[in-house]
């Protein structure tokens, strides 16, 4: 009977077979690691373009496409893809209006031109001569301007009576002012009427 008795201490002491060496591998097995955290952060940045130098080269090629088409469009008075400051009807009837009459202000800069070379070569020879080639082109400048706004008044007129006080928005007098100082084949949009005709 006496070898039977096994000391309790023993018993208790006795070390266990379970591989219980590193405690915190099993409790952070399945944990994704840092390094997997970081890649999964990048794939989910959001699509950008890596090449600079080629996104540049599309915006420029979309901007110059653009340009064209308001090009052409304001060649054949298709105000579908006109500029914004060209479109609608009182800009138009504004344009037509301008176009049909005759402007002293569009032969400014060629006038321009010729009295300057006037005064150039006349300076030395008959500074006299060159003064008064000045004096008659800045009376042709004010000529130009009160023909513009006796062409402006006549024109707001007609704004008013066909659209409305409400609809004769800001930047109508410069807008008239600027085309009637243009030369006619330099005109955008091109002129579709011809002088001498008014729009009804």
């Amino acid at each position: 009977m006496f070898g039977r008795d096994k000391d309790p201490v023993t018993a208790l002491s006795t070390p266990s077979t379970g591989d219980e060496s590193n405690p915190t591998e099993v409790s952070g097995k399945g944990r994704p690691t840092p390094k997997r955290k970081v890649a999964e952060a990048a794939n989910k940045r959001p699509l950008v373009p890596t090449d600079r130098k080629t996104a540049g080269k599309a915006n420029k090629s979309a901007s110059r496409e653009a340009r064209n088409r308001e090009y052409a469009a304001m060649q054949t008075g298709d105000e579908r893809a006109m500029p914004p400051n060209h479109r609608g009807p009182v800009r138009r009837y504004i344009r037509d209006y301008v176009d049909g009459r005759w402007n002293l202000g569009e032969f400014f800069l060629p006038i321009a031109a010729v009295f300057l070379v006037l005064q150039i070569s006349l300076a030395k020879s008959a500074p006299s001569l060159a003064a008064l080639a000045v004096m008659i082109l800045y009376v042709y400048v004010i000529f130009a301007i009160v023909d513009g706004f006796i062409m402006w008044r006549g024109l707001r007129k007609r704004l008013r009576a066909k659209f409305g006080e409400d609809k004769l928005g800001r930047g109508l007098v410069m807008y008239s002012l600027m085309r009637s100082f243009q030369l006619r084949p330099t005109r955008l949009p091109k002129a579709q009427v011809k002088r001498g005709t008014k729009p009804e």
